[in-house]
């Protein structure tokens, strides 16, 4: 006997359009989750099965859903930071904030002196190769604040208390930028290191009333030394003039001198030239120039022939017998 089959087209139909529901609905969830947006200051690195695949920029990308790809977005043009010894309120980096503990350890440093000293800094960075941060170690944030810390300590530990407290801030400052920048690159975070910047830097609360007191006094001699200055900046000008002065009045009167001088030689000269023609008429010449200039100028004159043997009758001439003026 033949067996018969009966088939119910209705089942079928219901039991295929099932289907086709979850099939769209796979298709629609896997288009949805295929769609990322990568930020304008950012880039995606783009995992396949769990290796690196690429790295794509910012706008609007697709990958393959399920799981099969995954983004990692990193903010590449983004300035990001670490504070060491402090943390700021408010703050959006968690690598900011550390427990009281903690930041009292590391602003804990000893100078070069063996001075103790509270130093508080700021490391400014950005993240330069997405792929090395993602793979070349495994927590980058924590081996850069390690390496911070330890360039920092390197650097202050090559100072006196002095110079960490007041005058060499920036020198440290440049010093462990370079050194914490060589760092990161030797060990290939994928960071770059754009600024340290020292914020608070104080000597431990037993002696800091001492060390305000220096440097009071280090201000107050500041002060008499920009004082000393300002003053010498007005009196040397001052004396230059004087003196520049001076130098032009004996330039001068060294030039009239010499003129003179040229005047004199060049009569003399002219003098001597006359002289030589006529000898007799120019000694009698100079010698009435002479007393004609001389004459006028003296007082009383009493005139002699050279055959007079005495002169004393000749005083009173002016005079009578009795003392009276004739």
């Amino acid at each position: 006997m033949s067996q018969q089959i009966e088939i119910n087209i209705p089942d079928l139909l219901r039991k295929g359009f099932v289907l086709w529901i979850l099939v769209g609905l796979l298709v629609v969830v896997g288009f949805i989750t295929s769609m990322y947006t990568v930020q304008a200051e950012s880039e995606g690195v783009v995992l396949r099965f769990g290796k690196y695949h690429k790295t794509v920029d910012p706008g609007l990308r697709f990958k393959l859903p399920f799981g099969i790809d995954n983004v990692y977005v990193l903010p590449v043009r983004r300035q990001l930071k670490q504070e060491y010894g402090y943390g700021t309120a408010g703050g959006s980096n968690d690598s900011q904030f550390a427990e009281s503990r903690t930041r009292s350890r590391e602003k804990s440093m000893v100078t070069g002196d063996l001075n103790a000293a509270e130093v508080e800094w700021v490391v400014q960075y950005r993240i330069n190769n997405a792929r090395n941060y993602l793979f070349k170690v495994l927590d980058p944030e924590g081996t850069l604040r390690y390496l911070s810390e330890s360039v920092m300590r390197t650097v202050i530990g090559d100072r006196t208390v002095d110079e960490v407290i007041t005058i060499g801030r920036q020198e440290i400052e440049e010093e462990a930028r370079d050194r914490l920048d060589d760092a990161v690159k030797k060990f290939q975070l994928g960071i770059a290191i754009d600024q340290i910047q020292l914020q608070n830097v104080n000597p431990p609360p037993p002696v800091q009333a001492s060390f305000n007191e220096v440097n009071q006094a280090q201000q107050e001699r500041e002060r008499m030394i920009n004082e000393a200055n300002g003053e010498y900046n007005q009196e040397v000008p001052r004396s230059r003039g004087v003196a520049d002065q001076k130098i032009q009045a004996a330039q001068g009167y060294a030039l009239k001198r010499v003129n003179e001088a040229l005047g004199d030689v060049a009569r003399f000269n002219a003098m001597f030239g006359e002289y030589k023609k006529a000898p007799e008429v120019t000694k009698t010449r100079l010698y009435w120039e002479s007393m004609k200039e001389m004459v006028p100028k003296m007082g009383k004159k009493i005139i002699l022939d050279e055959d007079a043997s005495q002169i004393l009758p000749l005083l009173q001439l002016n005079q009578d017998g009795n003392g009276g003026n004739r």
